[in-house]
């Protein structure tokens, strides 16, 4: 091996360990924000959330640590109406309980916000983040610091004058988590993608089969896997909207709903004006769910079918099955827990499933868009692509 050619070859491991660990630092973060929506779900269903009545950003990472303290913290809750509603005469034990769980919460929303920054920040200061990923990074950041504010925004809604938050706060909430996951995901996939087309290596993912249409056939293919992903997200907005009026609680039958597979139209939009009916009236709420699940299953469906007769083997294939597959179990779950009127076990992995269908969601997304090239490793210094 000549020393020029060894010198290229240390360049471009140099360049393939950052962007590795570039990979898994978003992982990890992405790791941190399921954890923190499924400990949000068991907030929520085991009436939490407003447990603690003030933000502090800084002195809040430190729960009681006295009698004394715990009695002053449940004095503030027992001033809001959700204590004098729902738990009046709660103990001090049990409300050390719900108090345990939005700490953990908030905690984990300190840990991500510090697990992202600090690394990257190091990153930056090291040089191992190109230039067209940085903007990027910083959206991500500030998308985080945004729930942060969200978060109290909607912990705020149900202090004065309700008894549970606000279910358009809640949504907003989840689905800015879900937003964020996304795209610590995609850009991972995308770091991945650009470390392979750098390295001139083949791609994983088949191109479709040759022959007329194969180019239309991967732009469709593509585009319906970001469309189901969109659908998702859209999903996971509904089914916070039936968590927030509790819906799940009311029109406990499948496959009919109020007694009809499609409800009396004076019922679903008796409130004034019509828009708020879809995200107010608990029978058009669950009804939208409802609906929105069947055509994801319809959509995932003939996208694994497409994806079959178009694409000739790899993890595009397997992409899309595993995704119906998800869909499909989540459709299950979704039907067992409404019979059953929400039962907290199924509950909770009905919302740990939602998490799963979009994580497979968006790496299938992720992995049949990002065929194209993108810069986002810098590339080895004063070596040509393709030297050596």
């Amino acid at each position: 091996m000549t020393a020029t050619s060894a010198t290229t070859l240390a360049a471009r491991v140099a360049n393939g360990t950052h962007a590795r660990a570039i990979r898994l630092w978003l992982y990890a973060v992405a790791a941190l924000v399921l954890a923190m929506v499924l400990v949000g779900g068991a907030t929520r269903l085991t009436e939490s959330g407003l447990s603690i009545t003030e933000w502090k950003p800084i002195m809040g990472v430190l729960p009681p640590l006295g009698e004394p303290e715990w009695q002053a913290e449940f004095e503030k809750y027992q001033a809001i109406p959700q204590y004098r509603a729902l738990n009046a005469g709660m103990s001090l034990d049990a409300f050390k309980t719900i108090y345990w769980w939005e700490w953990t919460h908030r905690l984990l929303g300190r840990l991500i916000g510090t697990a992202f920054l600090i690394p990257f920040l190091w990153f930056l200061w090291r040089g191992w983040v190109a230039k067209a990923l940085r903007p990027r990074l910083w959206f991500i950041f500030a998308l985080g610091a945004l729930q942060g504010a969200v978060g109290w925004w909607m912990v705020a809604s149900g202090l004065a004058a309700r008894v549970e938050v606000s279910q358009y706060r809640l949504a907003t909430h989840l689905v800015l988590a879900g937003a964020i996951y996304v795209a610590l995901l995609w850009t991972a996939q995308q770091i991945g993608a650009a470390q392979q087309i750098n390295g001139r290596q083949a791609s994983p993912f088949p191109p479709p089969l040759a022959g007329q249409g194969r180019e239309e056939a991967g732009t469709r293919i593509r585009v319906t896997a970001i469309g189901l992903l969109i659908l998702v997200l859209a999903q996971i907005y509904l089914g916070a909207l039936v968590a927030g009026l509790r819906a799940g609680y009311a029109y406990n039958t499948w496959p009919l709903i109020d007694g009809a597979l499609l409800p009396d139209p004076s019922q679903l939009f008796f409130i004034a004006p019509t828009w708020r009916n879809f995200f107010e009236n608990i029978l058009t709420v669950q009804f939208d769910h409802r609906m929105l699940a069947y055509a994801i299953f319809i959509v995932a469906l003939a996208h694994a079918f497409d994806v079959e007769r178009a694409v000739k083997s790899g993890a595009g294939r397997v992409g899309a099955f595993a995704l119906f597959a998800a869909v499909t179990l989540q459709v299950a779950l979704g039907i067992l827990t409404l019979l059953w009127r929400v039962p907290l076990p199924l509950a909770l992995l009905h919302q740990a499933m939602a998490m799963l269908v979009l994580t497979v969601a968006t790496l299938h997304a992720a992995n049949l868009k990002l065929r194209t090239s993108a810069p986002l490793i810098p590339a080895p210094t004063g070596i040509p692509a393709g030297a050596g």
